[in-house]
């Protein structure tokens, strides 16, 4: 069973690090990354300086067939049976991606419904849906069940109620699984571990409260209990905690469905695979986490006599490589015998994860992109919190000044999402590449937008 450890310098592969001194790696830039003959890195075929000038920075360029290539692989480990995580990052382009390609999309409120639905102009995709949430709002549940998603996950017993409530109304009854916690910590940052028994998600197997969600959801009316959902965190490098969180569940489920008319046909492990995000980092591909994760679940079916199917909901497995922000330097300053700054056109508001959980990122000159980078800055934003830090040691080329452009890579998943309009900054431009041709998917945010919803 494949395992990597961020900070350590090899995978199941045994792929060395890179010297963080050296060009930018190609293994941290998305599949069709290349370098044009002027030294210029080129993704899906288009030039990225030409990119940042055509529709200025900063800017999100994903490569369309990276995505495609994760997609795939997560489809063929999982045999169909997995979803795309949107809050990874979802636009209409971006569901279209996922659903041509065989995967599911897992949504986590009204708006990122809504995105799904309008991609396809109504409910034909809704089947395709899981709808998670640990406080579903009455509307947001019964919009899922009249547009008939094709999960919804409870996560509790207020839910169950809101569910019973609902159906005494038009007597519609969701196929649901219950989300479960196994007390199982993934070895990542607390603000997304979820799996431990303090969580606010699920039901607590350790508390018994699994198992009385099962007894209840199984005499129910009001649902059509057909699994159980697990997930124990983001951003978890070690498939071993997966599979550990894997076994505990299986023994549960196979424990609490025994007797009940309503037979487990699904158990879903969630997503959480981690990504590598600097030099000195290596995670598993989803093929290695998939397949692992499925010789895993064959073993506990013959072991507890399960014919469950094991499905799975990555999210930033599949985004976040495929991505890179391109920002403008505008500002440089130096401090002696400390530091130096240089200050972009972008920051928290398009990648908060530097802030919120001390996430690290390297960076590299988009137009010198061969180059070395034997220069240390502390790459800034422009947004006024002195804690509007990108990257905290970024190695550039040397000389990198003002107006020059710098980019960050890895940055698919959980930037653009995440980001927000802080200081009525507006949130960046997103493009997606392929052969040559970029296409503009969401526009940039402008001071007109924000200023339409004041009133008066």
């Amino acid at each position: 069973m494949s395992s990597a450890t961020p900070g350590t310098p090899e995978t199941g592969s045994g792929v060395p690090a890179d010297d963080p001194s050296g060009p930018i790696p190609f293994r941290l830039l998305p599949d069709t990354a290349d370098v044009s003959p002027e030294g210029h890195l080129t993704i899906g075929g288009c030039d990225t300086v030409e990119l940042a000038a055509e529709f200025g920075t900063p800017l999100f360029v994903y490569d369309e067939a990276h995505l495609r290539a994760r997609c795939a692989q997560a489809v063929a480990a999982f045999d169909g049976g997995v979803a795309y995580a949107g809050k990874a990052f979802l636009c209409a382009a971006m569901a279209r991606l996922v659903v041509a390609e065989g995967m599911h999309i897992d949504v986590a409120s009204i708006g990122e419904l809504e995105t799904v639905l309008r991609a396809f102009g109504g409910d034909s995709v809704a089947s395709r849906v899981v709808m998670h949430g640990n406080n579903k709002s009455a509307a947001e549940t019964d919009r899922a069940r009249q547009t008939r998603v094709g999960r919804i996950v409870v996560d509790s017993f207020d839910e169950l109620d809101l569910l019973d409530e609902l159906h005494r109304a038009d007597g519609r009854a969701p196929r649901v699984l219950l989300r479960v916690t196994p007390d199982v910590r993934a070895e990542t940052h607390d603000y997304i571990s979820t799996g431990q028994a303090d969580s606010k998600f699920g039901f607590g197997i350790a508390a018994g409260d699994a198992e009385a969600a099962v007894e209840r959801a199984s005499e129910a009316s009001s649902v059509e209990l057909i699994g159980i959902h697990c997930h124990i965190g983001s951003q978890v490098f070690r498939v071993e905690s997966l599979a550990q969180a894997l076994g505990v569940v299986a023994r549960f489920a196979a424990e609490a469905f025994e007797g009940h008319s309503q037979q487990l046909r699904e158990l879903s492990i969630g997503g959480g695979l981690g990504v590598a995000y600097v030099e000195s980092e290596t995670a598993p591909s989803i093929s290695e986490w998939g397949n692992a994760l499925t010789e895993q679940w064959q073993k506990l079916c013959g072991q507890y006599g399960l014919t469950a199917r094991l499905t799975a909901e990555p999210g930033r497995a599949i985004a976040a490589g495929a991505a890179v922000t391109l920002y403008t330097v505008g500002a440089r300053k130096e401090v002696p015998g400390v530091r130096t700054y240089a200050a972009v056109d972008g920051g928290y508001g398009d990648n908060p994860r530097p802030m919120l959980y001390g996430s690290d990122y390297t960076a590299f000159a988009p137009a010198r992109v061969k180059d070395p980078r034997p220069d240390r800055v502390r790459l800034v934003g422009k947004h006024c919190e002195s804690g509007d830090v990108i990257v905290r040691s970024a190695p550039v080329p040397a000389g990198l000044a003002a107006g020059d452009l710098v980019a960050t890579p890895v940055t698919g998943a959980y930037g653009y999402s995440m980001g927000a309009p802080y200081n009525r900054i507006g949130r960046p431009a997103v493009v997606f590449v392929a052969d040559g041709t970029a296409q503009l998917v969401i526009r940039r945010e402008t001071v007109d937008d924000m200023l339409a919803l004041d009133i008066g």
